[in-house]
């Protein structure tokens, strides 16, 4: 992905304040340990780079809201999303409380908005009451509600080391072909106290988009410009094929059209630029 980088938090605060100068002032973080195991324990460890991040963000730029993707395949070894069961499957009910504590130590760390993103049924009502439990309730869910299983994540698993070792996530992710499921999903979501809702990737689920905010106009929706839409986009104007500005611009308004409210994507400093006239 060109001009995205793995980076630390001192890094990482440097990036933090170049975009507050263009406006953008939400942020959600990921995190890459430098150990690994098949339960994914350094997802919850106060002093990984998520929660490391996110306090020091929070003392620095108070003003920020922060934003933590709470998964564990980029903590397992075998990069799948959850706990796995002795033959080799994502056990769904174990691994709800991993994702509780996980959002947990995020929120104990300072994050405004903690967002599930494994997919697990349940994950949201877990996460919630596990907030609640801790005292945390200020904190907001950012549900991963309508998440496909994708071919366009491909340049994020490189950088965050995260493919799954063996197999696939079709048995947790949902099939490209479906829209209906997704409304499904969402309204479980919904009614487990999900604050914001989200489809995942957004160039390729317009429909989708357009008929999440159809079905549930009073829940914010939030879209998200996977890598692979933003590796594509760049790798087209390396060729010569089409204007980086105008083509990324074009693509985060059709994004808006459909109905997304707020977009999560790796353009957001550049397309801030862009649309403010800075060089």
């Amino acid at each position: 992905m060109p001009g995205i980088d793995r980076v630390s938090v001192d890094e990482a605060m440097r990036e933090v304040e170049q975009a507050m100068l263009v406006g953008v002032t939400r942020f959600l973080f990921f995190g890459i340990p430098d150990e690994k195991d098949v339960v994914g324990t350094r997802a919850w460890a106060s002093d990984e780079a998520v929660q490391c991040m996110v306090t020091e963000l929070d003392t620095r730029f108070p003003e920020a809201q922060t934003i933590t993707d709470v998964c564990m395949c980029e903590y397992t070894s075998h990069g799948h999303c959850g706990k796995l069961t002795n033959d080799g499957e994502v056990d769904n009910d174990a691994t709800l409380p991993l994702l509780a504590k996980t959002a947990v130590s995020h929120a104990k760390a300072g994050a405004d908005i903690v967002a599930p993103s494994a997919m697990m049924d349940g994950q949201v009502a877990a996460i919630r009451t596990a907030l609640d439990d801790a005292g945390h309730h200020d904190v907001k869910i950012l549900g991963y509600s309508a998440k496909y299983a994708s071919a366009f994540y491909g340049p994020f698993r490189d950088a965050a080391g995260s493919a799954p070792s063996f197999g696939d996530r079709k048995s947790y992710q949902m099939a490209p072909s479906q829209c209906y499921e997704a409304m499904q999903e969402i309204e479980a979501d919904v009614s487990e106290g999900a604050d914001y809702i989200m489809v995942k990737p957004a160039l390729s689920y317009l429909d989708v988009i357009a008929s999440a905010r159809a079905n549930f106009p009073n829940t914010p929706l939030y879209a998200y410009n996977v890598s692979g839409e933003y590796a594509m986009i760049h790798a087209a104007a390396a060729n010569g094929w089409i204007d980086l500005k105008n083509g990324a611009l074009e693509v985060l308004l059709s994004i808006k059209r459909a109905g997304a409210e707020n977009i999560i994507s790796y353009f957001a400093i550049d397309a801030a630029r862009w649309i403010k006239g800075i060089a």
